[in-house]
């Protein structure tokens, strides 16, 4: 496949609430559509990964950041100088965000890969 194919497919997948295995810069991860508490459920029973323990929330941009987080202009100095990059910001969540993907806590983290396809 290429890769302009494959990310096609993966977008399908994640439009379905399926996982998909993406790059990162520092590992290979798992992923889910963060808006989708089917999806998320989903990822955490794959991972075996404890509800109590929050997932990260992947954007392309820092202009994107904005659409599940409240803004802050020190996390946006952070976010200016280290993303994209292996960064996480924890930031008050905005209602959009599922409270599985949080585990119920008020805060989201974000992160900004560096790698293309993440």
């Amino acid at each position: 496949m290429s890769i302009g194919k494959d990310l096609a497919a993966a977008a399908r997948f994640l439009r379905r609430d399926a996982c998909v295995a993406i790059p990162t810069e520092t590992v290979y991860g798992l992923a889910a559509n963060a808006l989708s508490s089917k999806a998320a459920a989903s990822l955490f029973a794959i991972k075996n990964r404890p509800t109590f323990d929050p997932l990260i929330v992947h954007i392309s941009s820092i202009s994107e950041a904005g659409k599940y987080a409240e803004e802050n202009p020190q996390a946006l100095l952070l976010m200016e100088k280290f993303w994209p990059g292996p960064l996480t910001v924890v930031l008050p969540k905005k209602n959009i965000i599922p409270d599985l993907v949080t585990s119920g806590l008020p805060t989201v983290g974000l992160r900004c890969p560096r790698h293309p396809m993440a």
